[in-house]
């Protein structure tokens, strides 16, 4: 009786310690998932965090570049257009005068056509630059080749364009963006980077499109993020992004600027 009691009560003990030993192996787990799951948790708020800032970034440099255009184009209107408009009404008013002689008449009637001329080709030029007509009409690849000739057109540099892909012109949206981040790299390179030869190569690299952006300017230190913030790369950076694009630049002093990105 003795020897079996105290063979029950090892196997009891032994049952409990088990059992103690299965609780506190269970509790270490689900203490060590949930503080897992709450590490866990806590990187995909600190990633979508992140993510909120990076689009509030891009909204802003968006915002901030249609401000200055529109500023760009309220000057252009208000220095060009209309000083010249109100040049041809105080001409139409002199029209009015009596005892105007054949040869007055004539030059006044000369300034009002010449004027008018003037104000046409520019406001010409202010509705091209908000949207290229040959870009709405041809397409992507025709609007580049404008852009292109619009450049070499200074003399002051060479532009080397090479397309070995199709665009699809039912998506404008994206055909636009490519071109003002070209349009944006040639004016950079040109008035910052005082080149005069620029290659564009647009290919397609296993069903990725892609483009090759080259100057022989004076080029930058790419390694400073300082050089990567103004303006002009934020707007690059934020048009990358609508197009699910990604972007990779380089340039060393006096090295000229390479600039690779997809879409």
């Amino acid at each position: 009786m003795g020897s079996s009691t105290i063979y029950e009560k090892e196997i009891v003990a032994i049952i409990l310690y088990t059992s103690c030993f299965f609780m506190i192996m269970a509790l270490f787990l689900i203490v060590f998932f949930y503080f897992s799951r709450k590490k866990i948790i806590q990187k995909e708020i600190e990633k979508r965090d992140l993510e909120i800032f990076h689009q509030k970034e891009q909204l802003h440099a968006v915002i901030i570049t249609q401000e200055e255009e529109r500023k760009r184009i309220a000057q252009d209107l208000h220095d060009d257009i209309s000083s010249k408009l109100n040049i041809v009404s105080l001409n139409s008013y002199l029209l009015t005068s009596p005892n105007l002689s054949t040869a007055e008449i004539k030059e006044i009637t000369d300034n009002i056509i010449n004027l008018t001329a003037k104000a046409l080709d520019n406001s010409r030029k202010i509705a091209h630059n908000l949207l290229p007509p040959v870009l709405d009409k041809f397409g992507l690849h025709a609007g580049i080749e404008e852009l292109c000739d619009e450049f070499e057109s200074s003399k002051s540099v060479k532009v080397f364009y090479q397309n070995k892909i199709e665009f699809d012109q039912k998506d404008r949206d994206r055909d636009l963006h490519i071109f003002r981040i070209l349009q944006e790299l040639m004016n950079n390179s040109l008035r910052h980077g005082k080149a005069s030869e620029i290659n564009i190569v647009f290919d397609n690299d296993n069903g990725i499109k892609t483009c090759f952006y080259k100057d022989n300017g004076i080029g930058f230190n790419s390694n400073d993020a300082q050089n990567q913030k103004g303006l002009g790369m934020k707007n690059i950076n934020s048009r990358i992004s609508f197009i699910n694009g990604t972007i990779n630049l380089s340039s060393k002093i006096n090295k000229g600027i390479e600039v690779f990105f997809t879409f």
